[in-house]
């Protein structure tokens, strides 16, 4: 069986759905980029072509982890914000999250403690609790953050990866 010289084999399709598990690995990045880069350094007998496509690879999906990380804590701190904003003061209700792809499907309660005023926007500090919908038996983790009224809606307002107005600064 002949290749066509300077053409990488097309290994990725074949390794997404084993590398794909490991997305929770911080290392993920790291493993793709060194088998695209090994192949293509094979397949091309070059292994400066290698090695970028390697560095390009592993800098996408390390990219791509990120991104999909940061949507899903996005989710969640939304659904938590929405909570907020139909409690008053003392008042407690459940919450919960359930993704698009069913891994790490969380709930848990959440308290407003008490309302901040000021002249930007109408705020609440909040307690939330936090179990793993995988795992029922896991221990609930407890938060203190603060939630502001953004028109209509309420939004997380504290310094967290997936607020929206870090913009660049993420």
């Amino acid at each position: 069986m002949s290749r066509r010289a300077g053409r990488p084999p097309l290994l990725l399709p074949v390794l997404l759905p084993v590398l794909l598990p490991l997305g929770a690995c911080n290392s993920i990045g790291a493993i793709s980029g060194a088998v695209v880069g090994t192949a293509t350094g094979a397949g091309t007998t070059n292994p400066v072509v290698g090695y970028a496509a390697g560095i390009g690879t592993q800098a996408a999906v390390d990219s791509l982890v990120k991104y999909v990380t940061r949507t899903r804590q996005r989710n969640e701190q939304d659904q938590i914000a929405q909570t907020v904003g139909r409690l008053q003061p003392g008042q407690t209700a459940p919450w919960k999250i359930e993704h698009t792809i069913p891994f790490g499907n969380e709930h848990g309660d959440v308290t407003v403690l008490g309302m901040i005023d000021n002249t930007l926007a109408p705020c609440k500090e909040v307690a939330f609790t936090v179990v793993d919908g995988d795992k029922p038996d896991a221990p609930r983790g407890t938060f203190v953050t603060t939630a502001c009224a953004q028109g209509d809606t309420w939004k997380w307002a504290q310094a967290e990866p997936a607020t929206d107005r870090w913009g660049t600064l993420q």
